[in-house]
C-alpha cells in the first residue's frame, strides 16, 4: 500500500491552512512557500479541498483559503476521501479480471474479505484522528497515536474470534 503524493501532499496544505490561528485565510503562495510545492500544484490540490467541502475561498487581495468547520471537526480520513478516496474499492474486483471479463474469484474471494477488513480498520482509525490532532510535534504525536498501534494476528487468535 501506498499513500498517493497528492493526498499526502492535500494533507499537509490543509493542516497549513488549519494552523492559521487568527482564521484570516491563507494565500495559494503561502501554502506553496510553507510546503515547498509549486503555486499551480497548490492550487489544484485546494480546488480539490474546496470541492470537497473542507476549505472554501476568499476572494481579494486579501483573500485566500480557510477551513468551513473547525480543525477538531475535519478527520483525516475525511480528507483523505476527498483527496484519493477508498483504499479498496468494490469496482476493483470488476475491473481486474486479468483475461476475463470479470475477476474468476468475484462469487468467492478470501482477498476481498482481507481488502474489506483492511479498508475498515484504516477508516476507523483515521476518522478518529482530526487536523486539530496533528498540529503536535513528531515527537508528541507518537507518543499520543502509541495506544492505537494494531497488534498483529496469528491463525489461532483469528480462528479464536471467528468461532465465538
Amino acid at each position: 500500500m501506498q499513500l498517493l503524493a497528492s493526498e499526502e501532499y492535500g494533507l499537509r496544505c490543509l493542516l497549513q491552512v488549519s494552523r492559521s490561528t487568527s482564521g484570516a485565510p491563507v494565500s495559494i503562495s503561502q501554502i506553496a512557500d510553507a510546503e515547498g510545492l509549486s503555486p499551480e500544484y497548490t492550487a489544484k490540490l485546494m480546488r480539490e479541498l474546496r470541492l470537497g467541502g473542507l476549505v472554501e475561498s476568499v476572494r481579494g487581495a486579501e483573500g485566500g483559503y480557510r477551513l468551513t468547520r473547525p480543525a477538531e471537526q475535519i478527520s483525516v480520513w475525511s480528507a483523505l476521501e476527498v483527496l484519493g478516496g477508498a483504499f479498496f474499492s468494490e469496482q476493483f474486483c470488476e475491473c481486474h479480471g486479468g483475461q476475463q471479463r470479470k475477476c474468476v474469484r468475484s462469487s468467492d474471494c478470501g482477498l476481498r474479505a482481507l481488502w474489506r477488513a483492511v479498508q475498515a480498520a484504516l477508516s476507523q482509525t483515521l476518522a478518529g484522528i482530526h487536523l486539530s490532532d496533528l498540529q503536535r510535534d513528531e515527537r508528541a504525536m507518537a507518543a499520543w497515536l502509541d495506544p492505537i498501534r494494531l497488534v498483529p494476528l496469528s491463525s489461532t487468535t483469528v480462528l479464536s474470534e471467528v468461532s465465538r
